[in-house]
């Protein structure tokens, strides 16, 4: 398999001014920023977790340990 090389020869370029340089016409437009890739969004919901389920999770981890605790404790009698 042979390498070419990438970078253009401004020897046999169109477009190149000597020096390699490129004229004002030659050269694309600029890019546009990020603002104007993708539709405006208006609706961000809120980031992590919401009380309800973040409630209902510590209720029953809270209820899950008491229920060990009270079977430890009538193992021990």
């Amino acid at each position: 398999m042979s390498h070419t090389n990438p970078d253009p020869e401004p020897e046999r370029t169109t477009g190149l001014e000597p020096g390699g340089g490129v004229p004002p016409g030659e050269t694309p437009p600029a890019e546009s920023s990020l603002p104007g890739a993708g539709p405006r969004e208006t609706h961000n919901p809120t980031k992590g977790w919401a009380k309800g389920p973040l409630t209902l999770i510590i209720v029953l981890a809270v209820l899950v340990a008491a229920f060990f605790l009270a079977y430890g404790v009538v193992l021990m009698l």
